[in-house]
């Protein structure tokens, strides 16, 4: 049996925001999909930025088969606490885990640990990003195992990598962001990173855009009106029906696999 540990990316006041509507937690949505393709884990959860514990998870990282680092709220480029908290974690873990998926925020954690850069990208995923085209160095790459060279899936973010880490190599990109996916090792560590969400439901995603519809609106200003929220999310109902879970998963399902 495999030792995973889930690396909460939200603060708490988040995920009980999360929990009072009714949504599940980023961890709660991995749990979900690790136990659709396997039960044969053994899960802990930690959360670097509030977690009084962190020292315990710090002396023990070597223990672990794997990590996934999920996704959050949070934007890189803030210098507050939490975030400085996580950053020095992974790093930690960049140290002593030999093997990280990191989905999203956890992508972008592990690429500034690393020493690339994230910014506030040009244009947001909301809830969907469309034609992700796996590139050379993905179709050899064993996270695509399968998979269609192009495809869509459910995303939600603002932010995007600009610089790599050093020796780092993008697997797949589209035409929001140019690096969806990547690979590097640091120290003795393997990193998967995906800028999207294998791991989330497109309802769920969907429960994310009613649920910040009024700051989606007034100060992300990425939709005029209600009216407009609605067709967007209409187009995602759509998407639903076009999508496989296996194949959805299918990063998911890989990385478990390659785990040594």
């Amino acid at each position: 049996m495999k030792k995973i540990l889930i690396v909460e990316g939200n603060l708490k006041e988040e995920n009980k925001n999360f929990s009072n509507a009714g949504i599940q937690t980023h961890t709660e949505s991995l749990k979900d999909s690790l136990s659709y393709i396997t039960n044969d884990l053994e899960l802990d959860v930690v959360n670097p930025s509030s977690d009084v514990n962190i020292q315990n998870f710090n002396d023990n990282l070597q223990k672990y088969d794997g990590l996934i680092w999920g996704g959050s709220s949070l934007n890189i480029y803030n210098d507050t606490p939490e975030i400085r908290k996580q950053i020095q974690f992974m790093k930690n873990c960049q140290n002593k885990v030999k093997n990280i998926l990191a989905i999203c925020w956890g992508m972008q954690v592990a690429v500034t640990a690393a020493g690339g850069q994230v910014r506030k990208a040009n244009n947001p995923h909301i809830g969907i990003a469309e034609e992700i085209e796996i590139n050379k160095n993905g179709l050899e790459h064993p996270l695509y195992k399968n998979k269609e060279k192009k495809f869509n899936s459910p995303a939600f973010n603002f932010d995007e990598v600009v610089k790599l880490p050093e020796k780092a190599i993008c697997l797949a990109s589209n035409k929001i962001n140019k690096i969806q996916s990547l690979y590097f090792e640091i120290n003795n560590t393997k990193v998967w990173g995906l800028q999207y969400h294998p791991e989330i439901t497109y309802e769920k995603m969907i429960s994310l855009i009613e649920f910040r519809k009024k700051k989606l609106i007034e100060y992300r200003k990425v939709f005029k009106n209600e009216n407009d929220v609605e067709k967007h999310i209409s187009f995602i109902k759509k998407e639903i029906s076009l999508t496989n879970k296996e194949n959805r998963m299918l990063e998911l399902k890989n990385w478990l696999i390659k785990l040594d």
